[in-house]
């Protein structure tokens, strides 16, 4: 068995998401504390207690989702359950690099924290949106996309095998969707997103994280990690610094991510964090392997799958 950790990003958040873990368990609460005392955040008080419009703005959302699965990854090391390789969706890619020890624990929080911000407050004036174009290839999305007239809209996130998701104007997002319809695509869903993420609107935020990475110390891997940038296993020699920076305005090529941990011979897939999108994107993957796919968020969950990998 080789355990691969999937962590979630921003979107799979809800309100009380993990209040049982924290309740139970010492270890979870030390991580919330440590997170708080950290960037002066009341992490758990948002995050339990709400309202969602609090928690759903992009910097309270970013530094919660992180907060949550490294406490479970806590609870994890406790039970001797390791994963060789680890990717993240979007910011779930810095609890990877955190994870692996490239990011310092303290250091990654203060910068996902940094992230949050800046993905809020530098969003150029406009109106946003973003949608999920299911059912449907890759090539099919980047066709619409090219056929668009009015304003501006690109792929951003290619999750898995029939799941992309395009970003930019909202009256070019519902000229895409109008498209995708007419070419015969049947399920669309408009996320709940008021910025252009993953495009170079979000320039002024990448420059902004940029500058904040100059004075980041990156560490020696410990464990592998898969970048969303290309979908390949990060080398001791990539400018780490310019890949997160430019993270924020490119595409995320997840499905591509998945398949290099199952070329690697990952085998069981541990998703970390709320809800379990990220395992849904798994069981979509077209490949002829034998997977385990678990996922942690809240209790059950929890010592069901150390049950599981023990």
């Amino acid at each position: 068995m080789r355990i691969g950790f999937l962590f979630p990003g921003q979107g799979s958040q809800t309100v009380g998401m993990g209040s049982d873990l924290y309740e139970k368990y010492e270890t979870v609460r030390n991580v919330y504390n440590d997170v708080k005392n950290l960037t002066g955040i009341d992490v758990a008080k948002i995050t339990f207690e709400g309202p969602e419009e609090l928690l759903n703005q992009t910097k309270y959302t970013q530094i919660c989702v992180l907060t949550m699965s490294l406490a479970i990854l806590e609870l994890l090391k406790e039970n001797e359950i390791k994963a060789e390789m680890s990717c993240g969706l979007s910011l779930g890619e810095y609890t990877s690099l955190i994870y692996s020890k490239a990011l310092d624990y303290e250091e990654g929080i203060k910068l996902v924290q940094k992230r949050g911000e800046y993905m809020q407050n530098l969003v150029p004036d406009g109106d946003w949106a973003m949608t999920s174009i299911l059912g449907t290839s890759e090539e099919l999305v980047i066709e619409i996309c090219n056929k668009i007239t009015d304003g501006f809209a690109v792929p951003v996130n290619f999750n898995t095998t029939g799941n992309t998701v395009i970003s930019g104007e909202k009256k070019a997002i519902e000229q895409a969707e109008a498209i995708a319809k007419e070419m015969g695509v049947r399920k669309i869903i408009r996320l709940n997103t008021s910025a252009p993420f993953h495009t170079e609107k979000l320039i002024d935020a990448s420059n902004a994280l940029r500058k904040e990475l100059e004075n980041v110390k990156i560490n020696k891997f410990e464990t592998q990690v898969v970048k969303n940038i290309d979908g390949t296993i990060y080398k001791e020699t990539d400018d780490i610094k310019d890949i997160l920076a430019r993270h924020i305005i490119s595409p995320v090529r997840f499905k591509k991510s998945l398949e290099t941990m199952i070329e690697a011979g990952i085998d069981t897939f541990v998703e970390v964090g709320p809800k379990k999108n990220l395992s849904s994107f798994v069981k979509r993957l077209e490949t002829d392997k034998e997977l385990n796919i678990l996922n942690i968020n809240n209790i059950e969950t929890f010592e069901s799958v150390i049950k599981s990998l023990k």
